[in-house]
């Protein structure tokens, strides 16, 4: 039988409290089904990044012939490039 979860005065009392316990200790989680949040997008971040114009025009070349922005084809290739690296 799980422990009970606490009552919290706010967010900050229930963000200590979550870490440092652990919540295996209070949800049973053989019971947990999964949730999809369609609508959720991850939060994003403008960055500056330099690069040499004759790579940034092979890139927008490539974005072209897949009918995509070139913003969006260095997020593909970015994500790929760290998929391989983290997870060969």
């Amino acid at each position: 039988m799980p422990k009970q979860i606490p009552e919290f005065e706010n967010e900050d009392e229930e963000r200590e409290f979550w870490a440092t316990h652990d919540s295996t200790e209070y949800l049973d989680w053989e019971k947990a089904e999964r949730a999809v949040f369609p609508k959720l997008k991850p939060s994003t971040k403008t960055i500056s990044l330099r690069m040499p114009e004759s790579m940034l025009d092979e890139i927008r070349l490539l974005a072209n012939k897949r009918d995509i922005p070139y913003q969006s084809l260095i997020k593909v290739f970015l994500r790929e490039r760290i998929d391989s690296e983290l997870y060969k």
